[in-house]
């Protein structure tokens, strides 16, 4: 047999950028920067990030002890489906594990709602503007129509206005709750008129990455009356209050059809080893998760009244982070705070170029976060 002749590359054939449409269409998600990056760049050595809404304590001690003994069999495949982990889950929620569905992060359940849930070309998806740009990313990649109304002025749910993009191809409807940036946390009411307005076909997504950080949960979540909801998912995560956003761990509440789908069409081990045994760590260490929440809210107060106080635009927040407008330029202030060792979240992926996302750290960086911006503020009076 001859060898074979390679075709000479064709200009006409360029394979490296021949790719779908919708990927190109794609707005690349935009992540916080990195303790590293801003280290190298002013050389700094003592950089605190609060950008990215993690958990201010870390981790757990009985997480980094699961670690440790799990580490030896990191080798192994973990258990198909991982059983153990959505029973704990299941189990510390007082729910049907049947209803549990777990994935490599909130991220992936995300997707995959969008997969098994809407036909490209046909239906649409709907959700507010700004929101988690994964929602619009995934949607787009999909060829699904994605259709957004916009929030209120003070950045509160326009419910009419969401409900009215809506039509009998809307297969999805996505809200954050607390939402991010704002913080902003609808009473439970209004998110039970929406799931009962919305058309029949249409499935109301409810993202809680955020609602363990809510001081009311009865009061804002749909979780206790979810059975009565049949179009309802809510997605959870272990990344913000359980201080695990390095092992890529979120779940889902669904109906137990839904949730049998999602199982079925889910990556094979996407949940790795370490994570399922971090996770279940997690959920049994309920004094650390109780201290989080305690430092989160004491720390979220104390900013807000500071801040205010040095007459900056700060808006009520349910959630880990605060929105804040400064009173000059929020680029000049975001780039100010970074020279000095301090990371936050200027929100141009969130088209707001003027409002600034702040997360909640511990008592020591909220402290020199809040004598750093008071040190700039006199230099630039002076």
């Amino acid at each position: 047999m001859p060898p074979l002749k390679p075709n000479p590359p064709s200009p006409d054939l360029p394979l490296l950028t021949d790719v779908r449409a919708e990927a190109l269409d794609c707005p690349p998600y935009v992540a916080g920067l990195s303790i590293e990056e801003i280290q190298e760049k002013y050389n700094l050595s003592g950089v605190i990030k609060l950008a990215s809404n993690e958990n201010p304590l870390g981790c757990s001690i009985l997480v980094k002890r699961a670690l440790c003994r799990k580490a030896a069999s990191a080798f192994r495949y973990p258990q198909s489906g991982s059983p153990k982990l959505h029973k704990a889950i299941a189990d510390h929620f007082r729910v049907d594990p049947a209803q549990v569905v777990c994935g490599n992060g909130s991220d992936e359940l995300i997707d995959l709602l969008i997969r098994i849930r809407a036909v490209p070309g046909t239906h649409n998806i709907v959700a507010f503007k700004p929101c988690f740009a994964l929602y619009e990313i995934q949607a787009r990649f999909a060829g699904v129509e994605f259709r957004q109304a916009p929030l209120k002025a003070d950045f509160t749910f326009d419910m009419p206005a969401l409900l009215a993009l809506t039509d009998e191809n809307t297969r999805l409807a996505f809200i954050t709750t607390p939402d991010n940036p704002s913080g902003h946390c609808p009473p439970v009411e209004e998110i039970i008129a929406l799931a009962q307005a919305l058309p029949p076909a249409c499935l109301l997504v409810i993202d809680e990455a955020y609602m363990d950080f809510c001081d009311d949960v009865a009061r804002h979540s749909l979780f206790p009356r979810l059975a009565e909801f049949p179009n309802a998912v809510i997605l959870r995560t272990f990344s913000k209050a359980y201080g695990l956003a390095g092992m890529r761990l979120g779940y889902a509440f669904a109906p137990v059809p839904l949730a049998d789908a999602l199982r079925r069409v889910r990556l094979p081990f996407s949940i790795n080893l370490l994570a399922e045994a971090a996770g279940i760590a997690a959920l049994q260490d309920t004094a650390f998760y109780e201290t989080t929440l305690r430092a989160v809210a004491e720390g979220r107060d104390l900013l807000s009244h500071a801040f205010k106080k040095m007459n900056f635009t700060v808006y009520p927040s349910k959630a880990n982070f605060l929105l804040m407008r400064p009173p000059y330029t929020a680029r000049r202030f975001a780039e100010d705070l970074l020279a000095r060792g301090i990371i936050v979240r200027w929100l141009t992926s969130y088209a707001m170029p003027d409002f600034i996302r702040i997360s909640i750290g511990n008592a020591e960086e909220n402290d020199r976060l809040c004598r750093t911006v008071a040190e700039m503020l006199h230099a630039a009076r002076a």
